[in-house]
């Protein structure tokens, strides 16, 4: 789902897979190989932005033609902003595969009659998708093409290390103060669910709250008597003290001869990989870090502790809550398979939310679309490529999206209020609709076709 996730797949996949003669190609925002080590490579390790981008032009590119499998991580964040760039994706690939399967009869009724054509079909792209538990996975299912035995729809409570949940709420009507509340509360967790140092992650929604956090919990310990924090005499001295002198966010060094450490955008390449190298190897015991590293590098912890449950959105200028798929995949962190047998997440958040949390991160939750709130970008995109040049194409387009199912099934959520029966006539307008805006706007032109 990210660059540093995509990294450090990379890494591990190539030493394995090369070890069986099996090529794998890094490709994303900042590592671009050449056209022939693509065309080379047996697996390529990619984000969804950047096989969006490389995909629209799958007429022109054949090693995006020439795929057999895709695997989709993260299938539950359709719902979410980067949804709809999933979406398209694979509304893309079966939209194309339709496209080269026209074109091959449109070849075989100019040079053949039908009953002497000997080509043999084109071979359809697998698609396997990976998610959290949804309720109404079956949909999502159907949108991917996958028949009803291959679909596997476990309980939220199913995992391969079973975690211990607890909610906690937290009155307080303003946000900072709240905040503040949480860090004592944050200190005891600690020191009752893993007294004996095993790695504690703990989530915030802002690099000023990894600083106030960590720097709270420095003053927590040292109030006991913890002369080296949370970490062993041993470990102050032989790694975090040096390591302290060679960074250079000044929270970070003071931070880390306690067995703390920081992580967020913020913080220079040198200084990220010190602190992952630390808690990686158990002299970090605590790492206070934004919510996006729940996307990112995968940490071995036993205990994951999500402080508050809301960031603050600069375009809406006030604070929002997470999706609840960030919460889980915040939660999900903890006891990781191949690094615990035990997993413990404490998730504190705003008194009046507490009911809810209780209830949705132990029930499957349904996805829904977000492409209609960028569909102008991405039918842009598409009659860039070429893929849409007429109405009626971007109409036949959209009816392979996960918006065209899901609209028939719940309009009322994207605002058809006319039913089930209105649908077809909604989806009519909402194209007209975006192609008059892209002409409006003289993103594109309209003539006896399409053309951006």
């Amino acid at each position: 789902r990210t660059r540093d996730l995509s990294g450090a797949t990379y890494t591990h996949w190539e030493k394995r897979l090369g070890a069986i003669g099996i090529s794998v190609v890094e490709l994303t925002g900042d590592v671009t190989p050449d056209a022939r080590a693509l065309a080379r490579a047996r697996v390529l390790l990619t984000t969804p932005e950047k096989w969006d981008a490389v995909s629209r032009w799958w007429r022109v590119r054949a090693y995006v033609r020439a795929v057999r499998l895709v695997v989709l991580d993260e299938v539950h964040l359709l719902g979410t902003d980067r949804g709809a760039v999933l979406e398209m994706i694979v509304s893309r690939m079966r939209h194309a595969q339709l496209s080269r399967a026209r074109d091959d009869d449109r070849d075989d009724a100019l040079h053949a009659p039908p009953s002497t054509s000997t080509r043999a079909p084109r071979p359809l792209a697998r698609l396997v998708g990976l998610s959290t538990a949804l309720a109404n996975a079956r949909d999502v299912a159907d949108w991917l093409g996958v028949p009803r035995e291959g679909l596997y729809n476990f309980r939220p409570s199913v995992r391969p290390v079973p975690v211990e949940v607890h909610v906690q709420g937290y009155p307080g009507r303003h946000y900072c103060p709240r905040m503040a509340t949480m860090n004592r509360p944050i200190f005891q967790a600690i020191r009752e669910h893993v007294p004996d140092g095993a790695p504690t992650l703990v989530f915030v929604a802002s690099r000023r709250q990894t600083r106030l956090t960590a720097l709270d919990l420095i003053s927590l310990v040292a109030t006991e008597g913890g002369t080296s924090g949370f970490t062993t005499p041993a470990a102050v001295e032989r790694e975090l003290v040096p390591a302290a002198a060679t960074v250079a966010d000044a929270a970070l060094r003071h931070a880390l001869p306690y067995g703390v450490g920081l992580h967020h955008a913020g913080l220079s390449e040198h200084d990220r990989e010190t602190v992952e190298r630390l808690f990686g190897s158990g002299a970090v015991r605590v790492l206070v870090s934004t919510a996006t590293l729940a996307w990112g590098v995968n940490f071995p912890a036993r205990l994951v502790i999500v402080k508050g449950t809301e960031f603050f959105d600069a375009k809406q200028g006030r604070y929002v809550d997470f999706p609840i798929t960030d919460v889980l995949q915040m939660i999900g962190r903890a006891g990781r398979p191949q690094f615990d047998t035990r997993a413990i997440a404490v998730v504190m958040c705003h008194e009046p939310k507490k009911d809810f949390y209780r209830k949705f991160l132990y029930e499957p939750f349904p996805v829904e679309s977000a492409l209609a709130s960028v569909l102008h970008d991405h039918v842009a995109a598409e009659i860039a490529a070429g893929s849409i040049t007429t109405v009626a194409d971007a109409a036949e387009f959209l009816s392979y999206t996960y918006l065209f199912r899901r609209m028939a099934a719940n309009p009322n959520y994207y605002g058809c209020d006319a039913g089930r029966e209105g649908v077809p006539a909604f989806l009519a307008d909402l194209i007209e609709r975006t192609v008059v805006d892209l002409d409006d706007a003289g993103l594109v032109v309209r003539d006896h076709g399409l053309a951006a």
